[in-house]
């Protein structure tokens, strides 16, 4: 097993959970937003991983050298309707159109990305400890 290709897919998988975790510490923070620039309540944001195709083809490789973040799209869930006739952004029916972000399930998936994050540190620390088992092969 060549350990530089593990070590390469172990960080590609730890960039695409720490991109994962500051989506949803983005979409914690917006939680409560109302009123976004484009009109309307803040949109949940999901990332859509995707396998690190190109390079490895570039490489004359195998395919399957990591993952990548291919894009962050909108969560497609309609935003909930609050009735508060007080809130300046509530339509004329007195209901407020807040963000469709489930604090739950943003939670749940904060834990997931962190364990994925830390599937990944024990693979580099493993290549790593492998490695140097196989330099003091030679002494």
């Amino acid at each position: 097993m060549e350990l530089l290709p593990a070590m390469s897919i172990a960080a590609s998988g730890l960039t695409a959970e720490r991109m994962r975790l500051d989506i949803i510490a983005n979409n914690l923070a917006n939680v409560h937003t109302t009123r976004t620039a484009a009109g309307g309540p803040y949109r949940r944001q999901v990332p859509v991983f995707a396998e690190r195709l190109q390079e490895a083809l570039r490489r004359e490789q195998a395919p399957g050298l990591g993952v990548q973040v291919a894009a962050i799209v909108q969560d497609a869930t309609p935003p909930q309707l609050i009735y508060d006739p007080a809130h300046p952004d509530a339509n004329g029916e007195g209901y407020v159109a807040m963000p469709n972000v489930n604090v739950v399930m943003e939670m749940v998936d904060m834990i997931t990305a962190t364990r994925a994050y830390e599937a990944n540190v024990t693979v580099l620390n493993a290549a790593k400890a492998m490695t140097l088992q196989a330099l003091q092969i030679g002494r």
